[in-house]
């Protein structure tokens, strides 16, 4: 048997020890929380902090934007061309555009470096938080300061459905398991009000986004929906759906809507142009005329930019996430 010497015994157990103190001193130079494990949290804020190291970050020629995949990206894509055209005037950057189909599209987006600003719909934030690095900091309001929305259960005239107990036994359309308003929410609040669970009380389907899940209650594909009602009031205004096709027997709180914010990585000098071409953006053209932000966010009387915090503002997120046993894994 081959003797270990006390000399090496000592050299190993030193070198082991020093191991252990490297990695618990990083472990505290680097809180993380339930973040991934490539970001850190120093400050508690729960949000991925800027590399320290200034070769981390970005600091592109063209800015990509993306909004929330909830309606028809067309509509979208001209919706934003004013506040974009805004933005490149304050960063200095050219701005696209980038029409995302799904919310996990969108997150994937951001993680891999292709997305560098975005609106994430309110049940997709902490998903982008802790796995896309993304840092949310502002949130579309009414005049008075007030914002937010609530989810909404709909169902058509004449479908046999009067109150949220008589969906038992019938279909219950979705959007996505990632939409706060479209599945996380009604899912706990089905559970902890109702008793009912998806698949022993009803059966759930998912159409993919809003527009989906509220056009196909008033084309009767659907017996019953969940949905934001934010949408619905936009559609209602654009003539896409009419008064009387579709009826709500449930409407929660309020809950955040949308957060806007950009990656987590991007140069500390362009997130702060970014940030300032939120909070500065002219809702009215210099002749008067309403911007085309204006133009489709008036039609839910959203007509500013206010700060938010994640920590503050999704709180309400995050307990239902996790009544809902929800963890933020990132794959």
């Amino acid at each position: 048997m081959k003797k270990t010497s006390k000399l090496g015994l000592f050299t190993a157990t030193l070198a082991t020890s020093f191991f252990m103190a490297s990695t618990a001193i990083a472990a505290e130079d680097c809180p993380r929380g339930t973040l991934d494990k490539r970001f850190c949290d120093r400050d508690g804020d729960l949000v991925a902090d800027a590399p320290t190291d200034s070769k981390k970050w970005l600091d592109p020629e063209t800015l990509i934007f993306a909004y929330t995949p909830v309606e028809d990206p067309a509509v979208y894509k001209e919706a934003w061309s004013d506040f974009l055209t805004h933005m490149e005037k304050v960063t200095g950057k050219k701005v696209v555009f980038f029409p995302v189909q799904s919310n996990a599209a969108q997150i994937e987006a951001m993680r891999s470096g292709r997305l560098h600003i975005a609106g994430f719909n309110t049940g997709s934030n902490p998903l982008a938080v802790n796995c896309a690095g993304f840092s949310p900091f502002t949130i579309m309001a009414k005049e008075d300061g007030s914002f937010g929305y609530e989810m909404e259960i709909i169902t058509y005239p004449g479908s046999g459905i009067e109150k949220v107990e008589d969906i038992k036994g019938k279909t219950l359309a979705f959007t996505s398991p990632t939409s706060n308003s479209g599945f996380k929410a009604p899912s706990a609040i089905l559970k902890s009000e109702f008793k009912m669970v998806k698949d022993k009380d009803f059966k759930p389907t998912f159409s993919g986004k809003h527009d989906n899940s509220i056009l196909g209650v008033a084309n009767k594909d659907y017996p019953a929906a969940s949905i934001a009602n934010s949408v619905k009031d936009r559609m209602l205004k654009r003539g896409v759906i009419k008064e009387g096709q579709v009826k709500t027997i449930y409407k929660s709180q309020t809950f955040p809507t949308t957060g806007f914010g950009h990656v987590y990585n991007l140069k500390p000098e362009l997130a702060a142009k970014v940030k300032e071409s939120f909070s500065s953006f002219p809702w009215d053209n210099a002749d008067g005329t309403p911007s085309s932000l204006k133009v489709e966010f008036s039609k839910s009387k959203e007509g500013q930019f206010i700060p938010i915090t994640y920590k503050k503002e999704w709180a309400v997120i995050r307990t239902i996430d996790s009544a809902n046993d929800v963890s933020y894994s990132c794959k």
